[in-house]
């Protein structure tokens, strides 16, 4: 199949990312999945190969990359039939650390993530009774000396068992004390490693796919007030590039699923044979996978424009969004195709058509929700009116 313009950036690290993942085959990640089993040995060979830290710069022992190159990473990784969330959030949520932290924070981190000597893969935001409305997240760190004092509850926080730190949204101020809702909150960088079990409880939540998330409560964790990132009371405005950063990078990994089961579609299509004909010969068989393929495409130049305004430093709020929803959506018509094209065969385990169908449904509800996407768009690209 034809690659489209992303697909001929960085063939170099695509290539190396390509020999990496074949020592993971499906076998491997179809036993994980029915273990509900994290992916150590594939996150310590990315690790070691310096995948995860092309975000951080060379001062700080990572590759100075731009966030392009991450696409080229994680999308290879999806189209390989591997999975980049058990790790994704490594390359992001560092940026928080990076644009916002102190130089003494940086200095004593970025290094150790970039080696693998310390995970920073949690990014604690959401909340059962906030969902996506941000700024009513009610986990309260309250000063205490030198000490903040944290209570309340996170939800979906993937990869938090097996993190060494997070980064950890919370009120300073009450919302009704604030002249906006989205002021009074702060970030704080938890060692989690000193948190579980003093004032953390970290969860499992098992859902269809296997995600490593979990929920988590605070009940009067102590944090040191040196763990605040940039300054108290402008967290919000901290975490929105972290924000943008993970859209663009999951849709990447949705244009890796797609030409992943775009692959498998077609070459299904061309060997399968029914009534004494390929079934690819078919037009009710080539014609959904031709337009998964169009549609692929498309959403796969958004995702490159967006990923080039965001390492070009320019406002890339609306473009993230617009490539999370079309690549979410077109990777979601392919799984369907692609189980579609291979029939019985596609509920198989031993095709890994199945898994992916799962994994991939995800992001159209993660890290963003669709409709959240348009009301986006209506309200700062259109100029319509909020709708809530």
């Amino acid at each position: 199949m034809g690659d489209g313009h992303l697909s001929e950036t960085f063939p170099e690290i695509r290539e190396a990312v390509r020999r990496l993942c074949a020592r993971f085959p499906g076998e491997y990640w179809r036993k994980l999945d029915r273990e509900r089993a994290y992916p150590s040995e594939f996150v310590a060979a990315l690790t070691e190969a310096g995948f995860l830290s092309v975000l951080i710069p060379e001062e700080y022992d990572g590759s100075g990359l731009g966030l392009e190159a991450a696409c080229a990473v994680l999308e290879e990784i999806h189209r390989s039939g591997s999975n980049g969330g058990a790790c994704h959030a490594q390359m992001y949520t560092m940026g928080t650390l990076l644009k916002h932290g102190s130089e003494e924070q940086k200095r004593h981190y970025l290094p150790k993530i970039a080696s693998g000597e310390l995970r920073l893969q949690a990014f604690g935001v959401t909340e059962p009774g906030a969902g996506t409305d941000t700024t009513r997240i009610s986990t309260f760190a309250r000063r205490d000396g030198d000490d903040y004092v944290v209570n309340g509850q996170k939800i979906w926080i993937s990869r938090a068992e097996h993190s060494d730190l997070m980064v950890l949204l919370c009120r300073t101020t009450p919302r009704e004390d604030c002249s906006k809702p989205s002021d009074g909150m702060s970030v704080l960088l938890v060692d989690m490693r000193e948190a579980i079990g003093k004032g953390l409880t970290v969860r499992p939540v098992r859902t269809m796919l296997n995600h490593a998330t979990t929920e988590l409560f605070f009940d009067d964790l102590r944090v040191p007030a040196s763990a605040l990132i940039g300054e108290e009371g402008k967290g919000f405005r901290y975490i929105l590039s972290g924000m943008n950063a993970e859209r663009i990078l999951i849709a990447s990994e949705c244009i890796g699923d797609g030409r992943f089961f775009i692959d498998r579609a077609s070459a299904y299509a061309k060997d399968r044979s029914v009534f004494g004909r390929a079934i690819g010969e078919n037009q009710g068989v080539q014609f959904p996978i031709a337009r998964a393929y169009v549609q692929l495409s498309a959403a796969a130049e958004m995702v490159t424009k967006a990923a080039r305004m965001f390492d070009a430093g320019e406002t890339a709020g609306s473009e993230a969004n617009m490539a999370k929803m079309l690549a979410s959506e077109a990777s979601w018509f392919a799984a369907d195709m692609c189980i579609q094209t291979h029939g019985g065969f596609g509920f198989a385990e031993e095709y890994d058509v199945e898994r992916k169908f799962r994994e991939t449904r995800l992001y159209q509800v993660a890290p963003i929700s669709t409709n959240l996407i348009l009301s986006h768009v209506a309200t700062h690209v259109l100029g319509l009116p909020k709708s809530f």
